[in-house]
């Protein structure tokens, strides 16, 4: 993500690469490759408290993002933090008080914060058009975890300290849950692991059913097998319902066949990061915009570690 960020935040326009810092000497080198205008700094918290530093985006393992955080604001620096929060419910409850203590501007890459499909669904909802909410499903199928483009971070994705689909791909939707119906509880949760001597690994399969004040919402992922992967979140309403599908795609349907919707979008994963980076700046400026806040955040990572702890 921290790659794919710097292509996107180059693109954008309204950001200026300033220095970086990773712990593995290879991926400093092809950062410094890649963008040859950034300063790699000797440390993480050198470039933190680097003057020219505006903001900080941190892009690392769960469990270092207190470190950073933490870091940036002893340097009273504002910041941009990829999800999920933490995994440490104690640690990640006391770094949203002490940064909601220093007022600075605070940031969770939840990618349907600003997503131009989460959006309608949002306004469709507000306006009444899907009628009387029934319930929305989560269905998701990987063929493999980490999936191919994360296998350089599969040292700890794999494993169940930090890594797992839950933690990765389930907290965007139950982000998008809450952002649509209110805070959400699991009632109901199923786990599987991977048989190994260690009893290290990640899951690889979740049922759950969860509860957004009255608004079921089921679950249902798994690992494994040949096949294209899925990943699809319907909203059920009375009158008209709505499927994300393929992260960024959207249809609805009022009973018949599903119907494309945001056509007009040509590559809807670039407009996403567009849309982010858009309400970044908007954040930062004072103005307003979607992004999650870490309090959101830490609501997410509430709901994760309660259906990985059943």
């Amino acid at each position: 993500m921290g790659q794919r960020m710097l292509t996107n935040m180059r693109a954008h326009g309204g950001f200026t690469l300033g220095s970086a810092w990773d712990p593995d000497g290879q991926a400093r080198q092809q950062t410094q490759s890649a963008y040859p205008e950034i300063r790699i700094g000797a440390s993480a918290e050198e470039i933190v408290r680097d003057a020219a530093t505006d903001v900080v985006y941190i892009a690392s393992p769960p469990a270092s993002h207190r470190g950073h955080v933490l870091a940036a604001l002893e340097a009273g620096k504002p910041v941009f933090c990829e999800k999920p929060l933490g995994v440490d419910m104690a640690e990640s409850r006391d770094m949203v008080e002490r940064i909601e203590r220093s007022g600075l501007s605070n940031a969770v890459n939840f990618s349907f914060a600003s997503a131009a499909a989460g959006d309608t669904i949002k306004a469709e909802l507000e306006a009444g058009a899907l009628g009387p909410v029934l319930g929305a499903d989560l269905r998701l199928h990987f063929s493999q975890w980490p999936r191919e483009w994360q296998m350089h971070a599969s040292d700890w994705l794999t494993l169940r300290a930090e890594g797992g689909f839950t933690r990765e791909v389930v907290s965007h939707y139950a982000f998008l849950t809450e952002r649509l119906f209110g805070k959400a509880r699991a009632t109901g949760v199923t786990l599987r692991y991977p048989d190994g001597p260690d009893g290290r690994r990640a899951e690889t399969h979740l049922t759950a059913l969860l509860d957004c004040g009255g608004v079921p919402v089921s679950i249902a992922a798994s690992v494994g097998g040949r096949g294209p992967d899925r990943v699809e979140y319907t909203v059920w309403g009375e009158t008209r319902s709505y499927r994300l599908y393929d992260w960024n795609r959207l249809r609805s349907s009022d009973g018949g066949d599903w119907r494309d919707e945001l056509t007009h979008i040509a590559d809807p994963r670039q407009d996403g990061y567009r849309r982010t980076l858009d309400n970044v700046l908007a954040q930062l400026a004072g103005r307003p915009h979607t992004m999650a806040s870490f309090r959101e955040a830490l609501s997410v990572q509430e709901l994760i570690e309660s259906l990985l702890a059943a």
